[in-house]
């Protein structure tokens, strides 16, 4: 390679030349160094330490966002006015409106380029299914379905069904458990006002065929957005329905409990100077985005699809484990988080303090003016750190435990929080386990209920799914999945293999009564 090239002109051969790369591949990457490359927005001193130490991420969103980082449009609006910029009519028939959505899903921006969310689509395509019959809506949901996974390749490609009990919910599910696509990702809401049992049954059967879909507890979410009004994104996370995230920022806070002195130093002094940082960092990137980028005069703000007021800054943090642990031993007490009541109690102290703080802080474009707390589930990069305010993986406790030690977190995390529980493969043989567990998860108050099965080849790294057959044969072949990269970076730097699978039984699962 010419010596003379800069340093960025060299990572461009680097890309360009990469043997394992698709072409689109390349071009996703070399817009990346592109974004990288611009001077960074300004900011102030203590903001930028802070980034340099560790305690805040921006998530590698670009240093001039043009684009939010997560985008839910209106689809059910979209198939009954049509769109003058794409030239389209309303849609008239089912076979209209998957075609429709095809089309729009190409012109949906995110941070992965892909659209992170396609819909909440038995409400979306249950208008159009007309006097077809059974097979014909399986046949076309397939076809549809296939389409999503080899178009637009990306795990975080998020649908949402449920939940009311319907043709296109049910026949989603049984296409989902067939395909075992990484993508699109899935989540089945649940309501146990509205989805009968056999219905929650279908779906935590899926879950042991193919360790999806997460499961939503509807009213909890609902209660925060309004009904019908949000949908399920990205890995897990939950947010305005015609919105979505202007951007993310996450606080690490394994390294922000380094800082402290003890665990009421660090409730009291650390969290809330991070915090306030942490907000000025979401203004200045949602300010470019807003006031600069010019992208709410694009056709999916003009046509109604979105709304600016529906967008806000998610205010994501991880590394509660460490954190917890950490602080313990600096007040010279006993305690392992996940498994003494003392460590357990300290952390859901440290979320109650979290969502208060985002609470008290407005910020400058925000869903009611304010952010929306995010257990963000870590990054390919993320060392000795534990995703969220999950337990350490290979750590676990048993299922139920694992429930009780967790659950007290997740009402304070209105933009998402997941559990991955690793379940023992026995589950095939006793799904009925499967239904009590995710039963009961919600009941004590899970915002989201999510299992891996251990023997399955499509499990879920941090929130988005892999195959693990793709990861074993990436670093030779690569792979058309834009995603199957970060898994591969993620199974060497995170531990997401070690995690521990444990038996789960009818009787072992009480914890709904």
């Amino acid at each position: 390679m010419n010596n003379n090239l800069s340093e960025l002109q060299q990572r461009f051969y680097q890309i360009i030349n990469n043997p394992t790369l698709s072409p689109k591949q390349k071009n996703q990457f070399l817009a990346l160094e592109a974004e990288a490359s611009l001077p960074y927005l300004s900011i102030e001193d203590d903001i930028a330490q802070a980034m340099k130490d560790g305690v805040i991420c921006d998530m590698f969103e670009g240093h001039a966002p043009f684009k939010p980082r997560y985008v839910l449009p209106d689809y059910a609006k979209f198939l009954s006015q049509g769109s003058e910029y794409l030239e389209l009519t309303p849609a008239e028939n089912l076979d209209d409106a998957l075609n429709m959505l095809n089309i729009i899903y190409h012109h949906v921006p995110s941070v992965t380029n892909i659209p992170v969310y396609v819909g909440q689509l038995d409400d979306v395509l249950m208008p159009y299914v007309g006097s077809l019959s059974d097979e014909d809506i399986y046949q076309k949901i397939k076809r549809f379905w296939i389409m999503l996974d080899r178009t637009l390749p990306d795990a975080f490609m998020h649908a949402n069904i449920g939940p009311a009990d319907n043709i296109i919910c049910r026949t989603i599910l049984r296409v989902d458990a067939e395909l075992k696509q990484i993508a699109p990702n899935l989540t089945f809401m649940y309501d146990p006002a509205v989805t009968p049992d056999d219905l929650l049954r279908h779906a935590t059967r899926n879950i042991c065929e193919c360790s999806k879909p997460h499961i939503a507890n509807y009213p909890m979410h609902a209660g925060a957005y309004g009904d019908k009004r949000f949908g399920i994104v990205s890995c897990y996370n939950s947010l305005p329905l015609a919105g979505g995230s202007n951007t993310l920022v996450r606080m690490n806070l394994k390294e922000a409990a380094s800082k402290a002195e003890s665990a009421e130093d660090f409730i009291n002094t650390t969290l809330p100077t991070y915090s306030k940082l942490m907000v000025e960092l979401m203004d200045v990137r949602s300010t470019y985005l807003h006031e600069s980028s010019n992208f709410f005069t694009n056709f999916l703000a003009t046509e109604g699809l979105i709304e600016e007021s529906r967008f806000a800054p998610m205010f994501g943090i991880y590394g509660m484990a460490e954190a917890v642990n950490a602080l313990l031993e600096k007040d010279g007490k006993q305690g392992k988080y996940g498994h003494d009541i003392s460590a357990n109690e300290l952390g859901h102290a440290i979320s109650e303090k979290l969502a208060a703080l985002v609470d008290e802080n407005p910020v400058k474009y925000g869903y009611n003016g304010k952010a929306l707390l995010h257990a963000q589930g870590g990054i390919s990069l993320d060392m000795d750190a534990t995703p969220g305010v999950r337990i350490p993986y290979g750590t676990e406790p048993d299922p139920v435990t694992y429930v009780h030690a967790t659950a007290g977190h997740h009402k304070h995390y209105t933009s998402g929080i997941s559990d991955i529980l690793t379940i023992d493969e026995t589950v095939k043989s006793n799904p009925e386990a499967m239904y009590n567990l995710c039963k009961g998860a919600i009941n004590l108050g899970y915002r989201e209920f999510t299992a891996n099965v251990a023997s399955n080849d499509l499990v879920r790294v941090t929130g988005y799914m892999i195959k693990l057959s793709d990861i074993a044969k990436f670093d030779d072949e690569g792979s058309r999945k834009n995603t199957t990269w970060l898994g591969a970076e993620a199974s060497k730097n995170t531990g997401i293999l070690n995690r521990a699978p444990r038996v789960v039984s009818i009787e072992s699962t009480p914890v709904y009564k």
